[in-house]
Parts: C-alpha cells; sequence; structure tokens
C-alpha cells in the first residue's frame, strides 16, 4: 500500500494516526548482504571479504541510503505529497526509483549525461524523471541542476541531498556496520570503501572504530578529477566537498587509477568469478595493496554494485588481468 501521511516509525513499519502499516514487502530485501572470501593471488598472505552489495535488489550498496532517505521523508511527512529529487550517478537513484515505485513515491534524478546506458535505462524503467547535465561537470554539475530545481519549485520537490543528509550514513552506521561486526565475528583487521557521498565509510567506519579502535579504516577515492569512476569523487578537487565526509574518520585514503579500478574489476570476473563495477574494482586494488604492506591483516572491502551496470563499456572489460 502506498504511504500516505506522515509518519513515524515502529519495529516492523510505520504508524499513520494511529493504524499501523507495513512497509513495501520490497523494502525488506534490502541488506543482509553475504561476506564472500577472494581467493588471493599467488604469494599474498591474509585474506580479503568482499561484502556482496551488488546482491541488494537495486543492485547496489546505495539501496541502503535510499531506504533510509525514504523512510525519513516519509516520517517527516516530505512525501509522498511532493517528488523526491536529487542528484546520482546512477546508483543512489535507481535506489530511489526502485524503492519509491513500491511505496508510491514520485521521483526526479539528475542524472550526469555520461552514465552508463544501464543506468539510465533502468531510472526509466522504475518510472523516475530523468534531467541529464553537462557530462563534464560530474556529480558536482547534476547537484547544482537539483539545488536549482528545488530552489524553484519547493512545493513540488523534496531534495534529498544525499552528499548531505544524515540518514545516509545513520544507514551504514545501522545496518553494514553491525553486519560486518557479525560476519566477521570481530576479526577483522582493515575496512576499505570507495568514497562518493562517504557515507558507507562515514558510518560503517564510526560503527566499527567503537567496536575496535584497532580497526584501520580505508577510504578510496580517484587518483585525479578526471577518471572514470562513476560515483567516486575526487576530495581534494570536488566543488562541494560532501557534507557527510570527516576527514578525521578515515585513517588513510588511498588514490587508485581508473586503469588499475578496471584491470582489478576484470580479474575479479575472469578469475574469481566476481562481476562487480569500476568502483568495487578500485576498492579492492586499495585492499590488495594492504595486504602487500601488511601480509597476514584480514581486510573486508565493500563491493559496491553489479558490474552489469558497465557492460555498454566493452572497451574497458577487453583489456588483461594482470
Amino acid at each position: 500500500m502506498p504511504f500516505a501521511v506522515a509518519a513515524r516509525p515502529n519495529r516492523s513499519g510505520f504508524l499513520f494516526w494511529g493504524v499501523e502499516l507495513k512497509e513495501p514487502a520490497l523494502w525488506s530485501a534490502v541488506g543482509n548482504t553475504p561476506l564472500f572470501p577472494v581467493e588471493l593471488p599467488p604469494g599474498m598472505r591474509g585474506s580479503l571479504s568482499l561484502k556482496a552489495e551488488w546482491l541488494n535488489p537495486g543492485g547496489s550498496v546505495k539501496d541502503r541510503a535510499a531506504r533510509a532517505i525514504l523512510r525519513d521523508a516519509l516520517c517527516r511527512g516530505e512525501l509522498p505529497a511532493k517528488r523526491l529529487l536529487d542528484a546520482s550517478s546512477g546508483n543512489t537513484g535507481i535506489a530511489y526509483a526502485m524503492l519509491g515505485a513500491a511505496a508510491g513515491v514520485g521521483v526526479t534524478i539528475c542524472l550526469p549525461s555520461n552514465a552508463s546506458p544501464e543506468r539510465r535505462a533502468l531510472l526509466e524503467l522504475y518510472g523516475a524523471e530523468v534531467v541529464t547535465t553537462d557530462r563534464m561537470e560530474g556529480t558536482d554539475g547534476a547537484a547544482r541542476q537539483a539545488r536549482e530545481l528545488a530552489a524553484a519549485e519547493p512545493d513540488r520537490y523534496f531534495y534529498a541531498d544525499q552528499y548531505s543528509n544524515a540518514a545516509n550514513t545513520r544507514a551504514h552506521r545501522e545496518t553494514t556496520g553491525p553486519e560486518l561486526w557479525r560476519q566477521t565475528e570481530g576479526r577483522l583487521t582493515h575496512f576499505v570503501a570507495a568514497m562518493g557521498t562517504t557515507g558507507t565509510m562515514m558510518g560503517t567506519g564510526t560503527y566499527l572504530k567503537e567496536k575496535n579502535r584497532a580497526i584501520r579504516l580505508i577510504g578510496v577515492q580517484p587518483d585525479s578529477p578526471f577518471h572514470g569512476l562513476e560515483g567516486l569523487k575526487h576530495l581534494p578537487t570536488t566543488e562541494n566537498l560532501p557534507a557527510l565526509y570527516d576527514p578525521s574518520v578515515p585513517d588513510a585514503v588511498a588514490e587508485i587509477a581508473t586503469e588499475v579500478a578496471d584491470r582489478t574489476a576484470r580479474w575479479l570476473a575472469r578469475e574469481r568469478g566476481y562481476l562487480v563495477g569500476w568502483s568495487a574494482g578500485a576498492a579492492v586494488a586499495a585492499g590488495l595493496d594492504v595486504l602487500r604492506r601488511e601480509p597476514g591483516a584480514h581486510v573486508v572491502v565493500i563491493g559496491c554494485d553489479t558490474g552489469t551496470r558497465y557492460l555498454s563499456e566493452p572497451h574497458r572489460w577487453a583489456g588483461a588481468t594482470r
């Protein structure tokens, strides 16, 4: 049943004027993704595990943040009277559109025109309105367009702003972090996550640090402002640093070249059977670098999304894996 009025959450759903309504069944499929071991290259010691976020119903880790943002906006009465509006390189937009469709919430996404065709097709299939923006301006340009739309028509749009919405971080603090702690029985030594909005690192990282201060948190970003890692930001040069980002949370920030991320994603697909996207390739590359420096470490990496989102880029899949 679509949400219709302001609500407050309880354990099983929402209360509407004292009448309990369940969340859409689809929403319950988000999270609790498996943690898969990755067999290391010969000569490496330690362990590397991949959190299979591509198995979320929308195909990416962004399902977690989108569900939390939708819940929060429904509780505050912002939705469904307005359309949810946000900027996205694709994955968060897809998650909004999918989960919003299940809840009767309209969605408008500002999308850079260089987003993969698969992402745009999925947005449109889920019924989202897509506003394309200059590819050269990336997600910064898309966010600028979203702010302008929200300011021009405040009665039409609820601007979710995933880059500053605290529900983004909270989603990972309340779900991803506890899942990893339970799945590893608290034995991980390093947590690695690619950074775009930075919500995954901020939420998961702060939870893990509270459980064990010795866990090392490694954020991953592209090695330059001109890169092919959709959804990630080169934080030193970004137009607007995500409001969620606290530079004191990561113990280190690894800079990974697009070519290294691509090569690692090809290796994961061809030699380990994990078809993930370029940002996950960057994060796994950073995790392997940790093991080269610290043999015997127990590294956990976020597998951000499915590689099927990038099949229209065959030139990136065609190279070597070494």
